[in-house]
């Protein structure tokens, strides 16, 4: 009786607007609002992560792999790589992007396994099974108490017999234990979900953390691979044709540490076919040659292959590539910030104060620039010793190569007219004596070695490089094979093969190994290792790193007899006190008189009209019958 009074206290005390949420606690309230939008997150991220997915769902990481874009990718390469020589750069490229490619795609497929198994499964067991489970218990919750509501409205609303009355009662208490059993069990769902919110927020959590520990693997991967990719493909760059840096308007500091040299290569390239053929050619550096053989030659020195005697037939183009050379440099080889300094140098009155006022200059010159213009201003007094014949003295040679050596630091297009206005006189001026007076003002020797003609001087034949018929041959401890490092090549042999395997993609050709040489070789030192006098020697150039041009461009023979006293002058003479210029070592140039034959084809501007051709007569052409 008692049990029976305190329910219909309880039932009495409900209001007519009661729903299934009064019946439960305030934190079953707030928790019981949280169902609905985890069910619906988890469904959406879910779909949406399934999708990143590059690979189909449900497979292992061995045959995800295979399906990858990346992996693809990787086959694709295996199969283009296998038409290429085995000492192309690119073919070389193309095997280390190739096995970098296949890694990446092994690791992608990793995680992808894993992002499968730790987060797109659990979400799915959150979204379609744990959630949708409350969420039933809630609705059969729902309709109870909405059962129970209705019954307790038709009892108190009963007037009729006692024995109806009762029945409805009993009505009312039955729907209320069906209530409270229900009521129990979401209860208890809810306390379950209010338990596993962490567990289920780790799920994203854990997200991130796969796809930060797969990103730092490839960016692991790519930056050790890459750079020893980087540091192989330097240091295999000498041998490997047509894979030059441009030198062509680059700094000159940057050209000589890439290259190892002193002397840029194409001041020492044109100044060697210039002493071969051009020194007694009239109106040399003055008159014009055919744009299309000096473009030629200007994309052969920036491709590192000069062929010598193609172009030293043709002395006004080789004249023309190197005027076009110190016309593109950034800076001018005598520089921006001595520029006021030279003109204050050639204002002396007396020949002694300009000469001396010169060498202060020039000892501050970069020990680069000075080492260069040294190089050419000495090549310059030489051939103005032959002005009899060229017509080219040292007035002449300054008017037509001064606005390439000095101009002044300007933006914008009153260049072109500052660079003009000073040609014509100002800087004629600075250039003319360094020309007459270079053997006071570059008192160090050079020995300009000139090399006979080649018939061809590619860089990949073996009298440049005797190591390459047989690499084990090679005594050279600067020269080593660069299969000798097996971290990488060893790793890329490995997975051509496997691609191999996979798609027969990848030839036999492309699983050869090519020995590659890397040839550390000191600067170049055919100019001498010279700097300016009393110069203070320049800052350290960055760590060595062989690049590819290493080497010379051009390998010279051995000096033919007889013509050591060319290389070497007779002597060296101060400059008088006079006005006149002195006079210069005299120098035995006799083997330069004789002129190779022109070769055929080759583009050469003439000094005088060709004649008339002869007009055909019979009797010329009697011997026919």
């Amino acid at each position: 009786m008692r049990k029976q009074f305190n329910l219909l206290k309880q039932l009495g005390s409900l209001g007519k607007t009661q729903d299934a949420t009064d019946l439960l606690t305030e934190d079953l309230v707030l928790v019981e609002q949280r169902v609905e939008p985890t069910k619906k997150a988890a469904q959406i991220i879910h779909k949406k992560l399934s999708a990143c997915l590059q690979s189909q769902s449900g497979l292992d990481a061995e045959k995800r792999t295979k399906k990858l874009p990346l992996m693809m990718l990787s086959m694709s390469m295996a199969e283009s790589l296998k038409d290429f020589d085995g000492d192309s750069p690119i073919r070389r490229v193309l095997e280390m992007c190739c096995f970098m490619q296949t890694l990446l795609a092994k690791t992608l497929a990793d995680f992808e396994v894993q992002l499968e198994k730790e987060v797109l499964e659990p979400l799915n067991k959150l979204s379609e099974e744990d959630l949708p489970e409350i969420l039933k218990n809630k609705k059969q919750f729902a309709k109870l108490t909405t059962d129970w509501l209705n019954a307790r409205g038709r009892s108190q609303a009963s007037s009729g017999p006692q024995a109806k009355q009762d029945g409805l009662k009993e009505e009312v208490e039955e729907a209320w234990r069906k209530l409270e059993s229900a009521k129990d069990q979401y209860s208890a769902d809810l306390y379950h979900f209010s338990t596993k919110q962490d567990e289920y927020s780790s799920y994203f959590t854990r997200l991130l953390e796969l796809q930060a520990d797969y990103h730092q693997k490839s960016l692991s991967f790519l930056e050790r691979n890459l750079t020893e990719l980087k540091e192989n493909h330097s240091q295999s760059g000498p041998l490997l044709s047509g894979s030059f840096k441009p030198v062509y308007g680059q700094p000159l500091l940057s050209h000589l540490l890439d290259s190892g040299r002193e002397i840029a290569a194409p001041i020492q390239e044109c100044i060697h076919m210039l002493l071969n053929t051009g020194m007694q050619e009239e109106g040399l550096f003055r008159l014009a040659a055919a744009a299309s053989v000096v473009k030629r030659l200007k994309h052969s020195l920036d491709g590192g292959s000069v062929d010598h005697s193609e172009f030293s037939s043709d002395p006004h183009a080789v004249a023309g590539a190197l005027k076009s050379y110190l016309r593109e440099l950034p800076e001018p080889l005598m520089t921006f910030d001595l520029y006021d300094e030279w003109f204050k140098a050639v204002s002396e009155r007396e020949l002694s104060d300009r000469v001396g006022r010169l060498r202060e200059v020039l000892r501050k010159l970069p020990a680069e620039n000075y080492n260069n213009l040294r190089y050419l201003i000495q090549f310059l007094a030489r051939l103005s010793e032959q002005q009899a014949v060229n017509k080219m003295t040292p007035s002449n040679v300054a008017i037509v190569l001064g606005p390439n050596l000095l101009w002044p630091k300007m933006e914008g297009e009153n260049v072109t007219f500052d660079m003009a206005s000073a040609s014509s006189v100002q800087v004629v001026s600075v250039i003319e004596p360094l020309i007459q007076h270079a053997g006071s003002l570059f008192p160090e020797e050079v020995d300009f070695k000139v090399p006979e003609l080649p018939g061809n001087s590619d860089l990949t034949s073996s009298q440049s490089l005797p190591c390459v018929a047989d690499p084990h041959s090679c005594t050279d401890p600067s020269i080593t094979p660069l299969a000798d490092s097996p971290s990488l090549s060893q790793n890329i042999s490995e997975a051509l093969s496997q691609l191999g395997s996979m798609g027969n993609s990848s030839s036999s050709d492309s699983k050869s190994r090519h020995p590659v040489l890397t040839s550390h070789q000191s600067p170049a030192a055919s100019s001498g290792s010279h700097g300016p006098p009393n110069h203070q020697a320049a800052a350290p150039p960055k760590a060595w790193r062989p690049s590819v041009q290493q080497k010379p461009f051009f390998q010279p023979r051995e000096a033919p007899k007889g013509n050591d006293d060319f290389c070497k002058p007779s002597g060296r003479s101060l400059p008088p006190a006079q006005g006149e210029a002195p006079l210069l070592p005299t120098m035995s140039c006799d083997h330069l008189s004789r002129k190779p034959p022109v070769k055929k084809g080759t583009v050469k501007c003439p000094s005088f009209p060709p004649p008339n051709p002869p007009q055909l007569i019979n009797k010329h052409l009697s011997f026919l019958g």
